[in-house]
């Protein structure tokens, strides 16, 4: 199961509660109200996200960061080095987006007795390809979530894979609709299976 930070569902909490494999993002915001089972926190590398996680005790004592067995650091530094320049013309109010934590990451993860994996930019790349087949208006990079589930088809081909959490909202240049799109043709594919949420249940904003 792959959980994002939006809204899940009764039967998303009870595939999670049964999943063999539980994927989380950041903060872990879905622990709120589905609890359990964690093996990875897929995390934001860079910028802001990545400095704020490092820098918060509460996230390194999190349950579901203290139980993860993996961490994901998503943004391939060298992919992100390069787009440094480039989004100093595009986007000059995204100063600090490229800002490298990876070795921190690291570090925490030697200490803390974790796997650290960092996805390669060729699944970053794959997903800018499969995202170009929906005409996405510009975007900056893809969401963590879309990154995570590429990732978790190359490391898990052969396994069913759940989505719960998942709004397709959020910042705005994440090119979003296009990845409601994909990810709408994987399920029809049957790659994956996406659990609605009902309004019983909610956690915070996006995915």
């Amino acid at each position: 199961m792959i959980i994002g930070n939006g809204e899940i569902g009764e039967t998303g909490a009870a595939a999670i509660a049964a999943a063999d494999f539980v994927i989380r993002f950041n903060e872990c915001r879905s622990f709120v109200v589905s609890p359990g089972r964690t093996d990875v926190v897929a995390v934001c590398n860079t910028g802001r996200p990545a400095k704020a996680m490092l820098g918060s005790d509460a996230w390194r004592s999190h349950p579901a960061v203290t139980e993860a067995s993996e961490i994901w650091s998503v943004r391939d530094p060298e992919k992100f080095a390069a787009l440094r320049v480039p989004l100093a013309v595009s986007h000059p109010e995204l100063g600090d987006f490229c800002d490298d934590y990876t070795s921190q990451f690291n570090a925490f993860c030697a200490e803390a007795g974790k796997q650290h994996v960092v996805v390669e930019k060729v699944i970053h790349e794959a997903v800018d390809k499969a995202l170009a087949t929906f005409d996405p208006a510009p975007y900056v990079v893809p969401s963590s979530g879309m990154i995570a589930i590429a990732e978790t088809f190359s490391r898990f081909p052969k396994s069913e894979i759940g989505l719960a959490g998942f709004s397709h909202t959020g910042w705005e240049w994440h090119p979003f609709a296009a990845e409601r799109q994909l990810v709408d043709s994987y399920i029809a594919d049957g790659r994956l299976t996406r659990y609605a949420a009902e309004p019983s249940l909610s956690s915070s904003q996006g995915a």
